[in-house]
């Protein structure tokens, strides 16, 4: 199915969240989290992201995670993850308890659209400062696409991860699962990129650009996506067409914000003072910009 199909069925189906123009909201995509070993590409930035994510807590922000949050591609079990990260999901709890927390499903983690997976994985976790479980996300929901629809204007943002109608990633995900899993993984070792992956191909990530890109302009609506790890924020004012980059840049991370019914591409990263000390700076990198 292809890319267009494929968006025009989604954006029909897509749970709708209601906002105006007090609504905060940030955008992150493709974190990655593993098990703690050498494959794990998140563990370079979870400082960044932990600072991230607390100041986002603390503004009243409510955060949404475009997919690929958790690597189901090279990993097998999810319980791992959450338990080698337990102080980033218990974070994620309390975004989720007072309903400020949505995920969606990318092509690395789309076994999390399996009720079971998440009941199992994600309705507790085990604590080890307390040796005993507690409730994480209970009753968690992992949609493939969302909708913030504007209540003044009646205006709609699309949410998707971006791997829609990518061919390997889409129809032939489990192909590729498996060529990543057994074949490309160990490969890394040896910088030999995976050609599965928009984010370390350069032709497949322009190739995915141009297609969101081009529905976003036929359809004259607003997409953000993720998948391609490339951050995306139009110059033209009008395109319409955003990318929220990833969790897993060699030194930083990025996000879209939007806020005051403004939107915002910023970056976190780690810099030093004069006197050596080192601190987690949030840096506006393009925008803010109304919302299309």
């Amino acid at each position: 199915m292809s890319t267009e199909s494929r968006l025009n069925k989604l954006f029909r189906t897509s749970p709708v969240i209601p906002c105006d123009c007090l609504s905060r909201f940030v955008i992150m995509s493709d974190c990655h989290r593993g098990t703690g070993n050498w494959g794990d590409n998140f563990l370079k930035n979870q400082n960044i992201y932990s600072a991230a994510l607390h100041y986002y807590y603390d503004n009243d922000y409510t955060y949404i995670e475009l997919g690929d949050g958790d690597e189901l591609w090279e990993n097998r079990d999810m319980k791992e993850i959450v338990a080698i990260h337990s102080d980033i999901f218990e974070l994620l709890s309390h975004f989720y308890r007072e309903k400020r927390l949505y995920m969606l499903y990318g092509n690395h983690d789309l076994a999390k659209k399996k009720q079971r997976l998440l009941r199992c994985c994600c309705d507790d976790y085990y604590c080890e400062s307390q040796c005993c479980r507690l409730p994480l996300m209970p009753g968690l929901c992992v949609h493939e696409g969302l909708i913030l629809k504007n209540r003044v204007n009646g205006r709609n943002i699309f949410l998707v991860h971006g791997h829609q109608g990518d061919i390997l990633n889409d129809t032939l995900w489990r192909f590729s699962r498996f060529l990543v899993r057994y074949i490309w993984r160990p490969l890394e070792l040896f910088a030999l990129n995976d050609p599965t992956s928009a984010a370390k191909n350069n032709t497949k990530k322009s190739a995915v650009e141009q297609r969101l890109s081009a529905w976003s302009a036929k359809h004259s609506q607003m997409l953000i996506a993720g998948h391609t790890h490339r951050p995306v924020f139009p110059e033209d004012e009008a395109s319409c067409y955003f990318n929220c980059g990833s969790c897993v840049h060699p030194h930083c991370i990025t996000a879209l914000e939007i806020c005051d019914n403004q939107i915002t591409l910023v970056k976190w990263l780690v810099q030093s003072r004069p006197d050596s000390s080192l601190y987690i700076r949030r840096e506006p990198i393009a925008g803010p910009s109304l919302v299309p």
